[in-house]
């Protein structure tokens, strides 16, 4: 989609001078594009390039003195005041499910727990489980693990994916694991057997392919057994008698399809789990159901109605539908819907198991992984991964979506709840001289808003250090009037390398407004906390140290802040020593 650069630029001038307002007169570029990508998700696509004008206006609004933008927002953009006054619109519904009657319909989520659920395995958890409330139906979590070799399944995975499930706000109404069930498929194959309807292939892979390429697959010796010869084989399968790829059970479909996969393909094949045991049967079994014969029969036998997969299993529903006709059964409506990519992330399973096994990644909850526990420790929040899923919906194309998307639809979430914190990264010291007081208390709030309370900060005179961020360092002059946030305002006497001194100038804001003053966090020298931020790029994980304030060591794990000036971010972990927090590391979240 095409959009208009000036209009853009105008809604961004006038959501920044909302900001700058807020704000003491410095807007901020995140706040701003997160309200933009609420307005109109539709430019998403477009993130990176509105984000570069937002940073333009955002640069020119903070130029300006905090009455001319309270002037121009009342003069000129009152609008988009009234717009925020406004109740917000209802969240995007999904397109109503084919053949969906109220109270009937049933769904389910069908992991593999040889990994745990990412970004975009989520989408089917998510909208399976949105329709299922929809229509006041039921939703299955069903966990497809009768594939103990290639796609070993982790003991731990199962309980972790209900894990991510439930923080996800997904609440399932039965549960199903496929290894617990091999007497029932072996039933449903045997049944087949017997009717002719499949056959125990005995031959090497080369030449069932030779046939089956050439169109004679209809002359394939084993398709041409008696059930009697069939059912013989298949018991021998179950006693040991063949070594693993010795034989399998193929499932009879059109010996022409257009599609050569489909041709008589495999539902039953031997697995050596004395070599490879199973983590919940061990070695009970050597006999495997394949994916689509444990799948199709399932989706029966559970009454699924509606089944919601990617479009790359639209083979898998051709071949299921074999099985179905042949046992006179109605196949589930479908809904395929295309990938989901999210943008500088690794999404597949094997890539993300190599680099575990290669030691590149502490977890499965790095937070450079797309997983949903990655995503989880780096501050995301299962609200806007919801969203973002059901923005996208069902449809059939492939989407492609950029982290500063995801990004602006986290802010937008977290922004109201996230206390404000300062902390200097890389710190660099300030002494200021002349205080005029012995000891004084800045009562300093924790948000814009005021609800979220607010903390003490003391600062000792006639002479006191406190720190700054060394990106601020860099924008002050000799001579210039600085304002340290919602304290008092000091005059730069000298920068001298790494050392700034300064001397007390004022109290008052309308001073640090007369004097155009850039509004800088701070932090006392004696009542800091070590600050460790981990910074996810790509496949680095950047650790940038500092301080931060005292206030930070009444946070909790878990929880989402704002550092000034920095951005939002997660508190990993709080580090102890003699009782009291020494040292909060954190994970950045976004801007």
């Amino acid at each position: 989609m095409k959009y208009n650069p000036d209009e853009l630029r105008e809604l961004a001038r006038a959501y920044a001078l909302v900001n700058a307002v807020e704000h003491g007169g410095r807007a901020a570029v995140g706040p701003v594009m997160g309200k933009i990508m609420a307005e109109k998700p539709e430019l998403r696509p477009h993130a990176r390039e509105i984000v570069a004008i937002v940073r333009e206006v955002v640069a020119e609004v903070n130029k300006l003195s905090l009455d001319e933008q309270k002037r121009l927002l009342e003069e000129k953009y009152s609008w988009v005041l009234e717009k925020l006054s406004k109740p917000k619109e209802q969240e995007k519904t999904l397109p109503p499910l084919p053949g969906a009657e109220e109270g009937k319909i049933v769904t389910r989520f069908a992991p593999n727990p040889d990994f745990v659920i990412h970004l975009g395995n989520a989408r089917p958890a998510i909208l399976s489980y949105e329709y299922k409330v929809i229509y006041k139906g039921k939703m299955i979590l069903r966990f497809e693990d009768t594939d103990p070799r290639t796609k070993t399944p982790l003991p731990e995975a199962y309980e972790l994916i209900k894990q991510d499930l439930e923080w996800l706000g997904i609440r399932w109404d039965e549960e199903y694991i496929q290894s617990l069930r091999m007497p029932i498929y072996y039933q449903i194959i045997k049944e087949l057997l017997e009717k002719g309807h499949a056959y125990v292939d005995d031959k090497p892979g080369e030449e069932f392919r030779k046939y089956r390429n050439s169109g004679k697959l209809s002359e394939y010796p084993p398709r041409l057994r008696t059930a009697e010869e069939n059912l013989e084989l298949w018991d021998q399968m179950l006693e040991g008698r063949f070594a693993e790829g010795e034989a399998v059970v193929r499932i009879k479909t059109d010996p022409n399809h257009p599609d050569p996969s489909v041709r008589d393909w495999v539902a039953f094949r031997i697995i050596d789990t004395s070599r490879y045991p199973h983590p919940l049967v061990g070695d009970r079994y050597i006999v495997w159901p394949t994916y689509n014969f444990a799948a199709g029969v399932d989706d029966w036998l559970m009454g699924v109605t509606h089944i919601l997969r990617a479009k790359e299993h639209m083979q898998n529903t051709i071949k299921q539908k074999y099985v179905y006709e042949y046992m006179g059964w109605k196949y589930p409506h479908v809904v395929h819907f295309g990938r989901l990519k999210l943008e500088g992330f690794i999404m597949s399973k094997s890539a993300l198991k190599q680099l575990l096994d290669q030691g590149v990644s502490s977890g499965i909850d790095d937070p450079r992984f797309a997983t949903i526990a990655g995503l989880r420790r780096r501050g995301i929040t299962a609200e806007a991964i919801r969203k973002l899923i059901l923005d996208v919906g069902v449809k059939y194309t492939d989407a492609s979506i950029s982290y500063t998307n995801l990004a602006a639809t986290n802010r937008v979430i977290v922004d109201p709840t996230a206390r404000r914190i300062m902390a200097a990264i890389p710190p660099t010291p300030m002494i200021i001289e002349n205080l005029p007081w012995e000891k004084r208390e800045f009562e300093i709030p924790y948000h814009p808003s005021g609800k979220l309370g607010s903390r003490r900060i003391s600062l000792e005179g006639p002479t006191a250090t406190v720190y700054i961020s060394q990106s601020d360092k860099k924008l002050l002059k000799k001579g210039s009037i600085v304002r340290l946030m919602e304290a008092f305002n000091v005059e730069i006497v000298d920068i001298e390398g790494d050392k700034i001194r300064a001397r007390f100038h004022s109290l008052g804001l309308e001073d640090a407004r007369k004097h155009r003053a850039l509004i800088i966090q701070w932090i006392p020298g004696d009542a800091s906390l070590q600050i460790e931020l981990l910074v996810p790029e790509g496949l680095d994980l950047i650790q940038r140290r500092g301080i931060v304030e005292q206030a930070a060591a009444e946070l909790k794990q878990g929880d989402i802040v704002q550092l000034v000036r920095i951005g939002f971010a997660r508190v990993d972990a709080l580090e102890t020593e003699d009782g009291s927090v020494r040292k909060v590391v954190m994970v950045f979240a976004h801007e």
